[in-house]
């Protein structure tokens, strides 16, 4: 249909309707009349539609009201009044994308689906829960989702509870993520920014029921909402839907959410703060270090927005970074990162040293300062700027943002001048600040915002992070004390109350919603859902003598190019060297080139390329298991040839031997992975946990897990003396690995792509090894190790699980029923909503490795304990045709989620090499599709059989796993 500016649609009047060729989409700007709701609609051919609605929504203090609010409109509303509304939607809808965000002053509302049927239901629900929620009569959904006193027994001791009180206690434990909340602390004392929208667990138990509902009542209003439409639907009957069912109930107000600017600061602040660390490490070399600038904002300059993220990823992510290079050089700490936060109303740039001391702070001021000023004087090398754009470009074009809908990038993307008040399109039509940006190449742009942003700008800080022993204990026992002296000071009658109001709320959550409640959820038919499995393109080929899989897959002139080295043939002491090869190619010298040049030709003539490890296992064989090392690498079709002599180079002609180099690359990288272990505790118990019992995750954790952490901390404590022994084994894998025999090519794009290819391929193939060598034997001593993993994180991580088809059992695709069921019923009411964790979890895979892990989780035992009743639960499980219709189409949709080019062909090529053909995964689709009550309650023995091996680890804070160390086979220190 045509539209018209000024003309009104069904209570929508048009702003504005353009063409953004870069996006290759039209847009429109609509205003609704009667509520003051804006919209933006972005109209394409992608039929991945995406919703979301998002406010304005500034925080006063520490309480974390947005955040706990963001979680509370999605358990009940008035249409929908079903306690968990949201589990029932992930539970029984083709959604591609279902979630709520929080920020530092929004919170948003997305989804997405390609169902169109499925959308609007979607979108009722979503509409209906952020303007008419239960929270108001409810006040047992603020004591379930923010905090409430925990008393099962007036003996017992006064604890706190709440999803988001320990969702924020997991993420206050990240040092980095600390960091970065007190930089903006620092940085924004006078304006909401300064404080954490998402709660501090020590101010969360400040928040009132009545604080809770008037700041609904304030921002979550149509006046302050921002409305996103996206992609291939109906806009008329969409806008009809919106304005019909729901904004043509309010009117127009003025809300004041506005966002202050910080004033500008006259001079640099300090600010200091401790973090915990585990009572057995060392204080010494675990400071972080970092200086951070407000740079311009985002109302004013989009070319600097985009301006800006280059310029920090020249100067401290590109391995030709000469900020973070003369940082390494200085040896003020064993890791530089940096990062440009571009989604507030004024960005901040921040350059960051870990595991350093703070005696090193004037030195690290130094060497920033002076390195920017010799930059800003010399000029910084043409060749980098030039590779930093095209890296830049290169992604932005590509748009493959992997599984994340790209609609709803473009809305974050836009959030980032609407939410201001300003045009959200500025940061989507980035072509005339590209333009303008190249013009870096014959002036000096970058040194004139280094000069600007970053040598004479005041309003800045100095940000000092200290790893404290014994802070996690005493924080915990401050805690402690203040409950204790709370409880004491209660009459018999409140301390009554606060047992019955623990007793009441325990008793809503266990007891299930009404049928005719639950059936208020919308719910598509079986006949909605394709029936047969997506085919995914493969071919294979033999050229050169090597196995070459093609996906003949529209790209539009991007070549995916995976090549496979077969990585069985390394004995077992060398395996950690495999993952520490795949780190180090590419970021060290060549023979030919030195590795800031390396890189530079990499980025200016690619869209990168990367070195990575992973595992196929075969297809319902627990033992056997093809290890990889793989060359991902992207181009456009013309810099084929290119990117080959480049693979070529760094594979025949790397150097090893520059120890300094070596050295920092380990540090770097043992850095990363203690990120890791504190960030996703959750799927490294899991991985930790498979370990015990299956010969390929005994691999993997050589390779990825704590296993492998131990072997980067011994080397890196040794370096000096194991140098020249690394370099030595680094040599010999690489002899090994890099050999034409066994070797899998992956090819993903269109037929001119291939033709180029195969005319390419030998630059590569001919320097390649070709000696036939047999396969290592690896003779894993699996054993149930049943650990404590210590950290100083104030959450656990609980795993338990085992391997079925160790038991006698196959694989069925009604497992993947079963792994819905326990996940979003079971776990979710269990761990989550009645444990207080922030999430709860199933895994079936067809290796026959089980696991349930939990997330953020204040318990260890009783976590446990939840999982052994799963087996009950499953023996007496019952479900009505409705229900578990709702399971199987949840679990069909987790089976469809959206794939970009680049995935299918990781994934047909995947499926290739672990011997999972297209009939059987048709069998696995109808399998889940013919699924009912009876099979699901078939597992129980299964279960019992999983259950009985009493096989678990649990990750986490010291003193709550000392606590019950009598569980434990083994306590051991993560980080030491």
């Amino acid at each position: 249909m045509k539209f018209k500016i000024g003309d009104i649609y069904h209570g929508f009047k048009l702003i504005e309707e353009k063409n953004i060729e870069e996006l290759n989409s039209v847009t429109r700007i609509f205003e609704h009349v009667k509520s003051g709701a804006r919209l933006l609609h972005i109209e394409n051919d992608d039929d991945n539609k995406v919703f979301s609605i998002g406010f304005r929504t500034p925080p006063k203090n520490n309480n974390g009201l947005p955040h706990i609010l963001e979680h509370s409109v999605l358990c009940g509303s008035r249409k929908f009044p079903t306690k968990e509304p949201f589990v029932e939607l992930i539970k029984g809808s083709l959604n591609t994308f279902l979630n709520a965000m929080t920020f530092s002053d929004k919170t948003i509302y997305p989804l997405a689906s390609k169902n169109e049927k499925d959308f609007v239901n979607l979108m009722d629900v979503y509409l209906d829960a952020v303007f008419y929620p239960n929270l108001y009569s409810k006040p047992e959904i603020l004591m379930q989702e923010g905090w409430h006193y925990e008393l099962e027994n007036k003996e017992d001791k006064l604890t706190y509870k709440g999803v988001v009180y320990n969702e924020m206690k997991g993420a206050f434990s990240s040092p980095e993520g600390s960091l970065m909340r007190k930089i903006q602390e620092s940085l924004f004392p006078d304006t909401s920014y300064g404080v954490e929208s998402g709660g501090d667990p020590e101010f969360i138990p400040d928040l009132t029921q009545e604080e809770f509902t008037e700041f609904h009542k304030k921002y979550y209003h149509p006046s302050n909402s921002y409305i996103f439409l996206y992609g291939d639907g109906n806009i008329e009957e969409q806008l009809q839907f919106i304005s019909e069912k729901y904004l043509n109930n309010f009117d127009r107000i003025q809300i004041d959410s506005a966002i202050k600017l910080q004033k500008p600061f006259s001079k640099m602040e300090e600010v200091k703060m401790d973090y915990p660390i585990s009572c057995d490490d060392e204080e010494e070399g675990k400071t972080f270090l970092s200086l951070n600038f407000v740079s311009g904002d985002n109302i004013s300059q989009p070319e600097m927005h985009l301006a800006l993220e280059i310029l920090e990823y020249l100067l401290l992510e590109s391995a030709a970074a000469p900020l973070k290079k003369a940082l390494v050089d200085a040896e003020i700490g064993k890791d530089v990162f940096g990062s440009f936060d571009n989604s507030i109303l004024q960005p901040v740039f921040s350059i960051v040293v870990k595991n350093s001391n703070e005696s090193e702070k004037e030195k690290f001021k130094e060497v920033v300062f002076t390195t920017l000023k010799n930059l800003v004087r010399d000029g910084i090398d043409k060749k980098l700027i030039e590779a930093c754009i095209n890296i830049t470009e290169f992604k932005l074009r590509e748009a493959d943002l992997g599984g994340f809908p790209k609609g709803l990038f473009y809305y974050i993307t836009s959030m980032d001048s609407w939410l201001y008040d300003k045009d959200p399109t500025m940061h989507l039509e980035y072509e005339s600040y590209l333009s303008k940006i190249k013009a870096a190449l014959t002036t000096n742009y970058f040194e004139k915002l280094i000069e600007k942003y970053l040598i004479n700008n005041n309003h800045s800080s100095m940000v000092i992070l200290n790893g404290k022993k014994g802070l996690a204990e005493k924080k915990s026992k401050v805690t402690e004390e203040k409950l204790e002296k709370y409880k004491a000071s209660l009459s018999e009658k409140q301390v009554e109350e606060i047992v019955k109001s623990t007793k009441d709320l325990k008793e809503r959550q266990m007891t299930p919603d009404p049928v005719e409640v639950l059936e208020t959820i919308p719910l598509l038919e079986l006949s909605d859902i394709e029936k047969k499995v997506e085919h995914l393109p493969l071919k294979e080929n033999d050229e050169h003598g090597v196995k070459v899989l093609s996906h003949n897959i529209f790209t539009n002139k991007i070549a995916y190019i995976n090549i496979l080295f077969d990585a069985k043939k390394v004995d077992v002491e060398l395996i950690p060297y495999v993952t520490l090869l795949s780190t180090i190619l590419g970021r060290v010298s060549t023979q030919n080139t030195n590795y800031s040049d390396l890189s530079n030709e990499v980025n200016i003539h690619t869209g990168g390329i990367h070195f990575t490890t992973d595992v196929y296992g075969e297809n319902e064989n627990f033992e056997k298991y093809n290890p990889k090392l793989v060359v991902k690498s992207k181009a456009l079709i013309s810099s084929i040839p290119r990117l080959f002599d480049i693979i070529a180079e760094i594979i025949s002609l790397t150097k090893f031997d520059e120890k300094k180099r070596l050295k920092e690359l380990i540090q770097q990288l043992k850095s990363r992975y203690e990120m890791k272990i504190l960030d996703r505790g959750h799927m490294v118990a899991a991985g930790r946990i498979t370990s015990y019992f299956s010969p390929a995750s005994a691999y993997i954790e050589k390779t990825t897990g704590i296993s492998f952490y131990k072997f980067l901390n011994e080397i890196e404590m040794d370096f000096d003396n194991k140098a020249d022994e690394i370099i030595e084994n680094l040599n010999k894998v690489s002899k090994i690995i890099f050999n034409k025999n066994n070797l899998i090519i992956s090819v993903t794009g269109e037929k001119d792509i291939y033709t180029t290819f195969a005319k390419e391929l030998p630059k590569v193939i001919s320097i390649l090894g070709d000696e036939k060598l047999p396969d290592a034997k690896y003779d894993f001593v699996l054993s149930k190790d049943n650990e404590g993993l210590l950290t100083s994180s104030d959450v656990q991580y609980v795993a338990k699980g085992y391997n079925f088809i160790k038991k006698g059992y196959s694989y069925s695709g009604k497992m993947l029923v079963l792994k819905t069921i326990a996940s979003l019923d079971y776990l979710w009411n269990r761990v989550r909503v009645q444990g207080g964790a922030y999430g709860g979890f199933a895994n079936i895979a067809r290796s026959g490795n089980i696991v349930f892990v939990s997330y953020r989780d204040p318990n260890v035992k009783e976590t446990l304990k939840a999982y052994d009743g799963i087996c009950e639960y499953i023996e007496n499980f019952e479900a009505s045709d409705r229900e578990m219709t709702k399971y199987i189409i949840g679990t069909i949709s987790d089976l469809d989620s959206p794939l970009t080019p680049s995935m299918k062909g990781e994934r047909a090529t995947a499926y290739y090499i672990r011997g999972i053909t297209q009939e059987q995964r048709q069998k696995e689709r109808e399998e889940v599709l013919s699924t009912n009550a009876d099979d699901i309650k078939s597992f129980k023995a299964l279960l019992s059989d999983i259950i009985k091996e009493d096989c678990f680890c649990v990750l986490g804070n010291e003193t709550k796993i000392k606590d019950s160390k009598e569980i434990f086979t083994n306590l051991v220190n993560v980080f030491k």
